[in-house]
């Protein structure tokens, strides 16, 4: 008994075909006939069997056998697990089976596995078995690069089709809206700009990158706008992805008070959907002075007032007001200690001007907006701090209070449950620290062209769905998703080459690596297929 290989060609591709097959004599004759067709059997199965066959009269020696050569393979913990939950997820069918989708999903998982320039991504691919367990061939750089412009040009349909497969009928009714900013180190990206940095690095370009998610803050869109996008311009394109991509009929956006202004209420409403957003200070002392409620019902208790359709939900909370009590404190006497140092100056030089000492004072003062009960008084060569008290008073009189308005009826929501999707929007915060500050990295110092910053905006996105799912699976072990993408790492295969074959085995999994596959509801295979693809890089890194 053998194992045959036969091979084909048909429309310039080559076809494997392998049969079981066995001797036997019909007179004098030798002849064969096919036990069995192997054609669903993997290749790692085929040459699992071929290797038995070869040493079928000695089985029980076969760790012996001379032939077989074992080395250290390649990681394959993370590429699996990470590529088990994209599937369990509905990514793998949105991203599709084409080169392009595979390239697209290794990239979503070298963006947690390891955070860097597409470059970093081909050599991760060098020592993490993703061209086995992901079905590729080789790539380089320069591939992922224009994959990003790919996954640019079918974003939509990608997110389309994620949305379906997570809601399928029962679609949200409800979406939290935000934006960010993202800072550059050069000056090449053409979607750069100076504007409004969050990130408070003066002289830097940006990006704003606007957030998309469901009530429970998992992201189902992102855009990239210019750098100098006011945060309202960028509402009526969330508003077209839910009503003509998504087509969803009703719908409740959340957002903050610096995002739905007046504008941006009536394109909302003129699509028929519902709002809830807050108002400024400003505001709240305008509708005070119109009597349309009163500050002393500002309490911990939530209060409700309706006006002109529009229904106010307020109240004041008292860590906040504390909170904010204690920074205007340390801001006063922080200028409290400059006046101070500036007095023992004036002492030590007699020409030194105490007009010109007051004005730089004032000018801090400003800075702090400190200045409605805060000034400098001068008495000779002698600095004092004014601190008018009533001002003083009257500006903190907001200290912890909001108002959230919303045109959503009573019969929709309560005010307890309005109050609760406006406080909502802080998962979207989170989603945010984690794009810019945490695990993944959003910042794209590495990409230049819109369809590449698109691309990459939107891997951060994927790769942050996958973080998600994998945050809630390991949330009773005390470590963070990135440590455990880090020990997922340390399993490697066990590669044995042999005369006409070879195979990788996969040891079992022990301690804290086996808890994390099971909790994620992975098995490790016994063996994987062996292909050896050449994946390198067209930069050389080797140091001149």
């Amino acid at each position: 008994m053998f194992l045959q290989t036969t091979s084909s060609t048909q429309n310039g591709k080559q076809y494997l075909c392998h049969r079981l097959v066995e001797s036997y004599r019909e007179g004098k004759k030798v002849k064969h006939r096919t036990i069995a067709t192997l054609s669903k059997c993997s290749l790692a199965e085929i040459e699992a069997i071929r290797f038995a066959l070869k040493h079928k009269n000695n089985l029980a020696s076969l760790a012996a056998v001379d032939d077989i050569n074992a080395t250290i393979g390649m990681r394959i913990g993370a590429v699996l697990v990470l590529s088990h939950i994209a599937e369990r997820i509905g990514l793998h069918k949105a991203l599709g089976n084409s080169r392009d989708g595979r390239l697209a999903l290794w990239q979503v998982l070298a963006r947690l596995i390891d955070q860097g320039s597409r470059l970093s991504a081909v050599r991760l691919a060098q020592s993490h078995s993703a061209c086995d367990l992901l079905g590729l061939d080789s790539f380089n750089e320069d591939n992922l690069y224009e994959n990003l412009a790919w996954l640019s040009e079918h974003q939509h349909e990608i997110e389309l089709k994620l949305f379906k497969s997570r809601y399928n009928n029962a679609q949200p009714q409800l979406f939290l809206y935000d934006v960010t900013s993202s800072y550059l180190e050069g000056t090449q990206n053409v979607l750069g700009a100076f504007g409004y940095n969050r990130d408070k690095k003066k002289g830097k370009m940006q990006l704003v990158v606007g957030l998309l998610t469901a009530p429970d803050g998992i992201p189902v869109a992102v855009r990239v706008f210019e750098g100098n996008t006011n945060d309202t311009k960028t509402v009526e394109e969330q508003i077209n992805i839910v009503a003509n991509i998504f087509k969803i009929k009703e719908v409740t956006f959340v957002g903050d008070k610096g995002m739905l202004k007046k504008v941006q209420i009536n394109q909302i409403k003129n699509n028929a959907f519902h709002y809830i957003t807050s108002i400024t200070k400003a505001e709240i002392t305008t509708l005070i002075k119109k009597k349309i409620f009163q500050f002393e019902l500002f309490d911990e208790t939530l209060y409700e007032v309706l006006h002109d359709g529009i229904r106010y939900i307020f109240r004041r909370n008292p860590v906040r007001a504390e909170q904010i009590e204690n920074t205007r404190q340390d801001k006063i006497l922080k200028v409290k200690s400059i006046i101070d140092a500036k007095n023992v100056y004036l002492s030590e030089h007699a020409r030194a001007k105490t007009s010109v000492v007051q004005m730089n004072i004032t000018v801090i003062i400003e800075k702090l907006n400190l200045q409605k009960f805060l000034s400098v008084e001068v008495d000779g060569r002698v600095l004092s701090l004014a601190v008018d008290e009533i001002w003083r008073k009257f500006d903190s009189r907001l200290d912890g209070c909001y108002v959230i308005k919303t045109d959503l009826p009573n019969e929709k929501a309560t005010k307890e449950e309005i109050h609760s999707r406006y406080k909502d929007l802080a998962k979207v915060e989170r989603a945010f620290r984690t794009f810019k500050s945490g695990h993944l990295e959003i910042r794209p110092a590495f990409v230049r062209t819109e369809k590449s910053t698109r691309g990459h905006v939107f891997v951060v996105m994927l790769a942050y769905l996958l973080e998600s799912e994998l945050d809630q699976c390991w949330k009773r072990f005390n470590l963070t998703v990135a440590e455990g993408i880090d020990e997922l790492g340390t399993i490697r295969g066990v590669e044995f080459e042999y005369n006409g074959g070879r195979c990788q085995k996969i040891p079992a999994a022990t301690g804290t690596v086996k808890q994390l596959l099971e909790a994620v509801g992975v098995t490790l295979p016994e063996a994987l297929p062996l292909r050896k693809v050449n994946v390198a890089t067209r930069k050389n890194m080797a140091r001149s």
